[in-house]
């Protein structure tokens, strides 16, 4: 069998499925058009344009998991490049205020109990180191 694209439909099929069936409509001088005229979305397609914008403002598990995983990535991100200021003597305010900005941005919600334990642990020490430096998680 030769695979013509990506429709399913052999192409006859699908020349009958645009046609409209009979409705005792004849145009106005008796004339029947040779091809029917390609169907429109009509009114359906805005519920389906709805739809679509719905849902892309709906976030899946699978896109919340991954936002947490950004998240905890940046704050180990963020107490790495703070304990090498420290071990290196160099200041840490830069780095102690990039962890503090990182730490007010909002978790969100994680489905996965053992990725929400492992970055409940990252914010608590995130949340530690701020605190003896004296400035707040939140």
């Amino acid at each position: 069998m030769k695979v013509t694209g990506a429709s399913s439909t052999p192409p006859s099929a699908a020349g009958r499925a645009g046609r409209a069936a009979p409705s005792g409509f004849s145009p106005i001088g008796g004339a029947a058009p040779t091809s029917a005229p390609a169907a429109t979305a009509g009114p359906s397609s805005v519920g389906g344009v709805s739809a679509l914008m719905a849902l892309q403002g709906v976030e899946d598990a699978t896109e919340r998991r991954r936002r947490a995983i950004r998240r905890g990535a940046g704050l180990l991100d963020r107490l790495d490049a703070l304990k090498l200021a420290l071990l290196s003597d160099q200041p840490v305010g830069a780095a102690l205020d990039s962890l503090s900005r990182a730490a007010r941005e909002e978790a969100g919600h994680v489905d996965h109990p053992g990725l929400k334990a492992v970055i409940d642990q990252i914010e608590l020490r995130a949340a530690v180191e701020l605190a003896k430096a004296g400035r707040p998680a939140h």
